[in-house]
């Protein structure tokens, strides 16, 4: 560490995904940048997403596809980085890729290839790693800040805060971000986790039974819906459309869920027509999982051949499975979380260059801010957008 030099034109706190883009940024920019973790190895998060295969954008993204206080901020840095720019670097690298289902794009081979590629774009910005390395101050004066690791300050003009929240903290994660921001007199926006399963107690932790089925849905809290596979967990709920609705859920509110989206009005009326011997079993089982459906109608109460029922009973039926209702008891928290919603207050940020309005030469980027885009690669793209920005600015 002592070799190091002493001063530079940005230090950037955070090798992750927002971090090591603002650093490649800057350097490329002929900017001296010094990158710290306390990981001892870059983009640990990146490796375990995807499934390891790094769903690394969504073309789709836009500012409507994100969380935040403020709606518009993400706007600026979306538009001016987008996810045709960071695939073009990319495909410049030889990396192979595919675009699976709602414009979400993934590495063919390994999530290794993305870490793999911003280390390369660091090293031939000239940027300068520090892992392994706590920091243990952080000051600032006229001069700009300092930051001191293993006894050893190192200077800069300006700092970068791309620590990310406290989502996944087996991989690291803490509010170290929020701490240092606060000292600055930055508000934050009251961290919570999100992209996150729900647990089920009550009357609903019957569901648990069905821990590993999973059926296409249409989930809905409020005016917020999502069409994704939801998955019962031996805990409570899971799945893409689960953790889609869990980063605008609520505590103490229910959920609906409609089990048949693609049912037309009135389907079991019409089968009943069609199909009088038929079972409510048989024909549920046809669009459903054979356990959920089982345990869905012994639920409702319901059974029997279609043309013994009432259309009174079949019209109650379809309500029911077309708006199910679950209140979820929580989430399995940070240590589950995919992401942190809230964060650093987008209200004393600069949306072009993310820094502080307030402190001259600071940054925020990445997770640390309140900015949560959906599952699908949307919060990569954050990462991209606003790590570029303020590279651009440093």
């Amino acid at each position: 560490m002592n070799a190091l030099p002493s001063r530079y034109d940005a230090i950037v706190l955070g090798a992750g995904a927002a971090g090591m883009m603002c650093a490649l940024t800057a350097g490329g920019r002929g900017r001296r940048v010094l990158l710290v973790d306390h990981a001892d190895a870059p983009g640990k998060k990146i490796l375990i997403s995807g499934g390891g295969r790094c769903n690394f954008t969504n073309i789709h993204s836009a500012a409507d596809r994100y969380l935040s206080a403020n709606p518009h901020f993400a706007k600026s840095a979306l538009g001016r980085y987008t996810p045709q720019d960071f695939l073009a670097l990319v495909e410049r690298h030889g990396i192979a890729w595919h675009e699976k289902t709602l414009g979400q794009l993934f590495c063919d081979g390994s999530a290794r290839q993305i870490v793999d590629m911003l280390v390369e774009e660091c090293r031939r910005a000239g940027v300068i790693f520090a892992l392994g390395h706590p920091v243990s101050s952080v000051d600032h004066d006229e001069g700009g800040f300092r930051v001191t690791l293993n006894g050893v300050t190192y200077g800069a003009p300006s700092l970068v805060l791309a620590t990310g929240g406290p989502s996944i903290p087996k991989m690291g994660a803490t509010g170290f971000a929020y701490d240092l921001a606060r000292r600055f007199g930055l508000s934050i926006v009251q961290p919570r986790p999100a992209l996150v399963p729900f647990t089920l107690g009550g009357d609903d932790a019957l569901f648990t039974e069905l821990s590993g089925v999973s059926a296409d849905v249409e989930v809905r809290w409020n005016k917020v819906r999502f069409r994704e596979a939801a998955l019962f967990t031996h805990r409570g709920l899971s799945g893409p459309a689960m953790l889609q609705i869990s980063s605008y859920w609520q505590h103490r509110t229910p959920i609906a869920v409609n089990f048949l989206p693609d049912a037309p009005a009135d389907w079991l009326l019409a089968e009943k027509q069609a199909r009088p011997r038929a079972s409510l079993r048989r024909s549920l089982g046809e669009h459903l999982p054979d356990r959920l459906a089982e345990a869905l109608l012994e639920r409702l109460g319901v059974s029997g051949e279609l043309g013994a029922l009432t259309d009174k009973a079949l019209r109650g039926a379809q309500a029911r499975l077309a708006d199910w209702t679950f209140s979820p008891t929580g989430t399995e928290g940070f240590a589950k979380a995919e992401v942190t919603a809230g964060g650093i207050s987008t209200a004393d940020l600069s949306s072009r260059t993310l820094m502080a309005r307030r402190v001259p030469g600071l940054y925020a980027i990445g997770e640390a801010v309140d900015v949560t885009g959906w599952l699908g690669g949307y919060n990569f793209q954050w990462a991209w957008a606003s790590g570029w920005a303020a590279g651009q600015a440093v």
